[in-house]
């Protein structure tokens, strides 16, 4: 009888376990997303506007799902996709402009 308690002792231990593990929220790519330079200034985006656009899309698009890389869609991929996602987020239009201006380097 002592080793069936033991067992579904640690058979318990190792369920909370491995549910608190799955709980963790992963950094979601951030390390990964490239920090603007100024070098990725363009026309349409000052050094600024793509930093608060990085902040704002760590912040608020990596509270429900993980990131992705900018270079994984196009400029035209990632504004429709942005379009779609941005009324879910409770983001301004001049802050969902700046995740704009970020993900799509400028463009």
């Amino acid at each position: 009888m002592n080793k069936f308690k033991y067992s579904k002792i640690l058979i318990l231990s190792l369920a909370i376990i491995v549910f608190y593990a799955g709980c963790q929220k992963s950094n979601g790519g951030v390390t990964s997303l490239y920090t603007p330079t100024s070098a990725d200034v363009t026309s349409t985006a000052t050094l600024q506007e793509l930093q608060q656009g990085r902040t704002l899309y760590i912040n608020n698009c990596n509270s429900c799902h993980g990131l992705y890389s900018p270079d994984d869609y196009s400029s035209a991929q990632w504004k429709s996709i942005l379009n779609s996602m941005a009324p879910r987020t409770g983001m301004s239009s001049p802050e969902i402009s700046l995740v704009t201006k970020y993900i799509t380097r400028g463009e």
